[in-house]
């Protein structure tokens, strides 16, 4: 139980005697309005502050009541900046006779792991090579050049209108690689140059939302394929993913669609539409709702110089038309990849695992190669991203024998496929998960 009164004051980090917590205690301030977290032992009172986090209230939320060391870490590159953040919030420290870690993790492989950690920073591996992504920048632009080239030289015909189609599709692909690493503040140095340039590629090369983006995706790098906290496996009851929901949607009677042919089905309302419809219907009710102006300006910004770019060559409605077009195709491309390495994992309610099993247990590989490196934007290294979300993305291999041979010492399997292998388990893994739906759904 908890010793000593003051809850918030930061004066109390500065006490030669401070406030003491057991597990117990601390993982009952687990609620929306009452939440606690453990940070290198030293307990936090977040629940005010949670509203005014960058990364978004809901993902520090998933922390509560649970040490959060180790994701802590893994997101925050500038531990000095983000620590001043942290002293109004210290109510206290773990009592002396307590575990580091709460609920029985496992602390041999949390501890291999934060030296396995120390090692990739002494290799400087945290470093990003500017060069590199100076040069997918700057591929991204030649590839837009070459789309309004080919329609400007060729004209308008269905060809060069393919053509540009699909050239325009593999430019907005590869700007969702390059976002996604600002998105992770893993370019420069400093958060605000990350933020800066992140709004600038998501919003005016792909008329998205930053914040947004922010928002969603680092909720699925804290739990990922965790139901109720990675929105990645909410499916709004179109598929039923993994093991356990099946069951228990079989169990409940419950038939929003005929999920034993949802790896039929997935080919016309997976990779078609979730770009062209849900995101982008999601992202601009979004930014309204939000009120979030400065991204509604930058995306904006990218629909003012599409249309004032290729309104000359097929009209407002055409080149509406062409937009959706090229949406629809990039669609394919990203789900394809982005659910290799996940919707094949499990799936399931939150197990309460150390940092290193959870994200070995929900993610795997695709073998390295330099298409795969650049078809993916290197997320056939998806293990070791989620395990070091800032690491600069052409280091990521440098650290892939390092991760498996702590995966080796501990008995935990590292999944490496062919990309044609991990494409087709997706479809492997909606058959299964539907069969499994059926069977509890006639017999239980």
């Amino acid at each position: 139980m908890g010793k000593g009164g003051n809850q918030g004051e930061g004066a109390a980090e500065r006490e030669a005697t401070m406030p003491t917590f057991s597990w117990e205690e601390i993982q009952k301030h687990n609620l929306r309005t009452d939440k606690w977290l453990v940070i290198d032992r030293k307990v936090y009172n977040i629940t005010e502050w949670s509203h005014r986090h960058p990364g978004g209230q809901r993902v520090i939320g998933h922390y509560a009541g649970e040490d959060a060391t180790d994701v802590f870490h893994a997101f925050h590159p500038d531990l000095n900046f983000v620590r001043k953040f942290l002293k109004p919030l210290l109510i206290g420290e773990l009592a002396p006779e307590e575990p580091s870690q709460d609920r029985g993790k496992n602390s041999q492989i949390t501890e291999d792991f934060r030296v396995l950690r120390k090692t990739a920073k002494d290799m400087n591996l945290f470093k990003a090579n500017h060069m590199f992504f100076l040069l997918n920048l700057a591929h991204i632009i030649a590839l837009e050049s070459i789309a309004w080239f080919t329609i400007f030289y060729f004209g308008n015909g269905w060809i060069p209108t393919l053509i540009t189609a699909f050239v325009l599709a593999t430019s907005q692909a590869q700007a969702g690689w390059l976002q996604h690493d600002y998105g992770h503040l893993s370019v420069y140095g400093k958060s605000t140059w990350n933020h800066i340039v992140h709004k600038f590629v998501i919003g005016h090369l792909k008329g998205a939302s930053a914040n947004w983006w922010n928002h969603r995706h680092f909720q699925h790098h804290a739990k990922p394929n965790i139901f109720q906290k990675d929105p990645d496996v909410n499916m709004l009851h179109v598929f039923v993913l993994g093991e356990w929901q099946p069951i228990e949607y079989g169990k409940k009677k419950l038939k929003y669609l005929p999920y034993n042919h949802q790896h039929e089905y997935f080919f016309l309302i997976g990779p078609p539409l979730l770009i062209p419809m849900y995101f982008q219907y999601q992202i601009i009710m979004t930014m309204i709702l939000r009120k979030d102006w400065v991204d509604l300006a930058w995306a904006i910004s990218y629909y003012t110089r599409f249309f004032f770019t290729y309104i000359p060559f097929y009209g407002i409605l055409g080149t509406l038309l062409f937009l959706t077009f090229v949406r629809f195709l990039e669609s394919h491309w990203f789900v394809w990849v982005t659910q290799m390495n996940h919707i094949v994992m499990e799936i399931d309610q939150e197990p309460y695992r150390d940092w290193f099993s959870s994200q070995l247990l929900a993610t795997c590989n695709v073998e390295q190669s330099l298409f795969n490196d650049w078809f993916s934007g290197h997320l056939n290294f998806q293990i070791e991203h989620h395990l070091f979300p800032t690491m600069p993305r052409h280091n990521l291999h440098k650290v892939a024998p390092l991760v498996k041979s702590l995966c080796a010492k501990h008995g935990i399997e590292y999944q490496e496929k062919p990309l044609l292998r991990a494409l087709l388990d997706i479809i492997r893994s909606l058959k299964k998960s539907g069969e499994l739906w059926l069977d509890a759904y006639l017999h239980k």
